[in-house]
């Protein structure tokens, strides 16, 4: 018997022979056997494993968008009721939210001491009219207690660093801002005591503060994809301004409202609740996080490559000659000392600075915190530009961290000079308010230059520069405190003409020694890449589990047809090739007790393909964020 099928306008004829009942009964239980001992598909939603691409974006199972199944860690206990997730934010821009507002309470608390000192020298003044005992403090004992922080801060930068690669950095990061919430507690009544308890206080905030930028770093290392690294970042980083914006007129209205001992205990709790909601919803890795989607997890997995299952440095192997002979590690350290001079300054000194122009404690808070809130809106705004610009290709990384560095450094010292000679009010907001604006800038500079250069040890060379910048802010109060001993208008463009010389210097070498292409060194051997992957291996770490969709079961070859071959191009007669994937499932996937589904064509030894495959395969996809904006060029394509 022969069967004729006719096409459309373009006929095209194809003959063959039906299979008699002898072929059927071969192919139904060649079927059977085949699915025997494949499991059924998972039937129904789970949303655990629904994926979100990027803020407030999500998909649906079986759509372009859906990835291979994957190993999530156990729930905790407080998971089973409320999933550790923030609306509308995918889980690494969470943890950049998060790490941002614990940036903003951490500098907050710095300015509560210098409000503190205007309520004491207005106190002096006035001889304690209000009933309260004013608090005197020699020069000496003010640039101790200015300083006290920063020896702290400087001593565990560089532990830092190494702890942040050996233990969890998000809970190192964690820990360390609670600790100082807490300390900061304990401020008032140390004030109270003696200057010494005071300093001793101060110094143990540091220590704890020490480890911040560093762990920040290490958190990173595992969360940002290459081409976001300038965005998370700076998103991050720019809590620290944010924390001056908030932290000096918050400091001065409840310093003028209920007393300086106010701020102090404002930010010990905020502090306390935050952390909190950080232990909640931070993990150390995107693979521990128990609902994060699939989707976002290969993608930063797969950005980050392979890299982060080296063997994390130790002291030993820590390539310390390397870093001692390397001209971008000292541009990166020098801009960091350029930065920490100028920033200190002006979060110690520019209230005392505006108190020169006749302004009230709240004024002085409100018309001081102008620039930085600048600052905390241009720095994530730059991080997207660097981002943009290195993306579309228009300058390599090493200009891009140039020039946005030396172009934020270079605006900020020739604003600092307007302010120097400023002789209003006026003036002297609208040079630093321009000033520390454009500095903002220089943040997708040196500030992530680390991540470029070498990835592995971004931990440690923050922890390295940042403490040596530290320097610069231990030595800040005290140079500034003897020139400026006299208060006069002539003592503080002294200051200023000097802070904008520190700028001039860090923008000449970092534009000269700067880089942003990974180095020789900071590249793994291959005795840590053979490592990678081998279970016998201590150092190994393990790697990403996925679960891929199961392949089909091969068919036997359909017993020869007689007549002509068939020659026909239309996918759906091409006999004995599988059929490819739909979703995440095998279209085969089902159980024998199930027997021949609605449609089955047992009696053709073959079920027709389905021309649409969702297969993922495990391939490193492009550096792109097309989680955020999922199109139908970005979905993923089988080549099978």
């Amino acid at each position: 018997m022969w069967l004729w099928l006719s096409g459309n306008r373009h006929q095209q004829y194809e003959e063959f022979e039906m299979p008699d009942q002898q072929q059927q009964q071969y192919s139904q239980m060649s079927d059977m056997q085949n699915l025997r001992d494949v499991q059924p598909p998972h039937l129904g939603y789970n949303k655990a494993e629904e994926a979100s691409f990027g803020p407030g974006g999500g998909e649906l199972p079986g759509t372009p968008q859906s990835a291979p199944e994957i190993e999530r860690p156990p729930l905790r206990h407080i998971d089973k009721y409320i999933r550790p997730e923030c609306p509308c934010l995918s889980k690494r821009y969470t943890v950049a939210v998060l790490t941002c507002v614990g940036f903003v309470i951490s500098f907050g608390m710095r300015c509560n001491m210098g409000m503190a000192k205007l309520q004491f020298e207005h106190r002096e003044k006035t001889n304690g009219s209000d009933g309260v005992a004013p608090i005197k403090w020699s020069v000496g004992v003010e640039s101790a207690v200015d300083s006290s922080f920063f020896w702290g801060y400087l001593v565990t930068q560089v532990p830092g660093g190494f702890l942040a690669s050996k233990y969890p950095a998000n809970r190192i990061f964690g820990t360390a801002i609670a600790c100082s919430c807490f300390l900061n507690l304990l401020v008032p009544g140390a004030t109270v005591l003696h200057p010494t308890f005071l300093i001793i206080v101060r110094i143990l905030q540091g220590l704890v503060e020490g480890v911040t930028y560093p762990a920040c770093h290490g958190i990173w290392r595992f969360w940002a994809p290459p081409l976001e690294r300038s965005r998370l970042a700076t998103l991050a980083f720019c809590g620290s301004y944010a924390g001056v914006v908030l932290g000096m007129p918050l400091s001065g209205l409840l310093t003028a409202v209920l007393g300086w001992q106010a701020p102090f205990y404002f930010y010990g709790c905020i502090g306390l609740i935050w952390y909190l909601a950080w232990l909640w919803l931070t993990f150390e890795k995107p693979k521990y996080h128990p609902s994060i989607s699939a989707g976002e997890l290969i993608y930063i997995e797969q950005s980050i490559g392979e890299t982060t299952n080296v063997a994390m440095p130790t002291f030993k192997t820590t390539p310390w000659k390397a870093f001692a002979s390397s001209m971008p590690v000292y541009a990166i350290i020098v801009a960091n000392i350029c930065r920490s001079w100028n920033f200190y300054f002006l979060v110690l000194f520019q209230a005392a600075y505006l108190q020169t122009f006749n302004l009230k404690i709240a004024e002085t808070g409100f018309v001081g915190a102008l620039p930085h809130l600048l600052m905390a809106i241009i720095v994530p705004a730059g991080g997207l530009l660097a981002d943009h610009v290195r993306k579309k290709g228009i300058l390599s990384t090493t200009n891009v961290r140039k020039l946005f560095n030396c172009g934020g450094f270079g605006m900020e010292a020739i604003f600092f000079l307007v302010t120097a000679y400023a002789n209003s009010a006026t003036a002297a907001t609208i040079g630093l308010t321009f000033g520390v604006a454009f500095s903002g800038f220089a943040i997708s500079g040196y500030n992530v230059n680390h991540l470029d250069i070498a990835p592995r040890y971004a931990s440690i060379l923050m922890g390295m520069s940042n403490g040596i910048g530290t320097i610069a802010g231990l030595i800040c109060p005290i140079v500034i405190d003897h020139v400026t001993s006299d208060h006069s208008r002539e003592s503080w463009r002294t200051a200023f003409i000097l802070a904008a010389c520190v700028h001039f210097f860090g923008v000449t070498f970092y534009a000269i020694f700067a880089s942003g292409e990974l180095q020789s060194w900071a590249e793994p051997t291959a005795a840590e890449i053979a490592s990678w992957g081998h279970p016998d291996d201590p150092h190994a770490q393990k790697k990403l589990s996925i679960t891929p969709a199961v392949p089909p079961p091969p068919r036997p070859a359909p017993p020869p047809m007689a007549g002509p071959p068939a020659t026909s191009t239309n996918p759906f007669l091409n006999y004995g090739e599988p059929a490819p994937s739909y979703g995440s499932l095998d279209q085969a996937q089902m159980s024998s007790d199930w027997g021949p589904g609605y449609g089955s064509m047992g009696e053709s030894g073959s079920m027709p393909p389905i021309p649409y495959s969702n297969h993922v395969e495990p391939v490193q996809p492009e550096a792109r964020d097309f989680y955020q904006q999922p199109g139908p060029e970005d979905w993923p394509i089988n080549p099978h």
